[in-house]
């Protein structure tokens, strides 16, 4: 993973959120937030929240008596996400490594991550830090994407921007957002963190859009591919955008489009 593959910076949150969340993940929060809330839990924690699709999916979902600890690594994106959250006194928003948490042991019935465990650069850190603050029998419930050739916007938008820069294709998506899918891989590694009772489960969707342009801005200019982009060539942007666009449209039509998106939900039991 490049050190960049973490940086949402700039504008991208706001087309994150725009653009991004109601093509991808909005699905995919609310059945993360039907899970924890069918446990009851009294403390939740979030990990790598980014905007707060599912902060915002799970809040009332919650026990009345309950609290909701909610982090980022990135200030930007947590900034964003409390902005676009109602006052509720359950809610503690705070700037968090989730390599290095800073909660004491054994404080939270259930850690939730939506597609974030993929930008972790030490997964058997962060597996091992959920497991620490989590409750005996706690619960810890994330999910990640299968590979890239199962997420058809995001294939068509990878091949399209790489045909702009030959020379050194960009690879953000293949590398991070869909590197992360091996089951056995993440069943030891939950494994290895103490975690048990590990149930891996593919969740398949329709991913839909206005127009094709509408994915290309949102995997263009709304996720770390922007940095990857700017870094060969910032004047390009629009021409890959465009690009992109095109793309989508050979294959999917020019008005509303649909392809397919999985990714995988794994829940694991302290």
């Amino acid at each position: 993973m490049s050190h960049r593959d973490r940086d949402f910076v700039g504008s991208i949150p706001e087309i994150y959120d725009n653009f991004l969340v109601p093509l991808i993940f909005e699905s995919y929060a609310q059945d993360l937030a039907n899970r924890i809330g069918s446990l009851s839990p009294r403390a939740v924690l979030e990990t790598a929240a980014g905007s707060g699709v599912v902060t915002r999916a799970l809040t009332p979902a919650l026990p009345a008596a309950s609290s909701y600890t909610v982090t980022d690594l990135n200030q930007p994106m947590l900034d964003h996400a409390a902005s676009k959250q109602d006052e509720d006194a359950r809610l503690t928003w705070r700037q968090a490594d989730a390599m290095n948490l800073p909660f004491e042991n054994s404080v939270f019935d259930a850690v939730v991550c939506q597609f974030g465990v993929m930008f972790y650069p030490d997964k058997d850190a962060g597996y091992t830090e959920a497991h620490r603050v989590l409750k005996p029998g706690g619960t810890l419930i994330f999910n990640v994407w299968d590979r890239i050739e199962e997420n058809e916007f995001a294939d068509v938008v990878t091949n399209a921007v790489a045909e702009i820069f030959s020379d050194d294709p960009p690879q953000f998506l293949p590398r991070t957002a869909h590197g992360y899918y091996d089951k056995d891989t993440i069943r030891a590694e939950l494994n290895a963190a103490g975690f048990q009772d590990v149930r891996i489960e593919s969740k398949d969707d329709i991913s839909s859009a206005p127009s094709p342009r509408h994915p290309a801005v949102a995997y263009c200019q709304g996720t770390p591919l922007r940095n990857e982009i700017e870094d060969r060539d910032a004047e390009l942007l629009g021409k890959a955008t465009g690009h992109a666009a095109e793309a989508i449209s050979d294959q999917f039509g020019a008005g509303e489009v649909s392809a397919r998106i999985r990714g995988y939900v794994i829940a694991a039991t302290r």
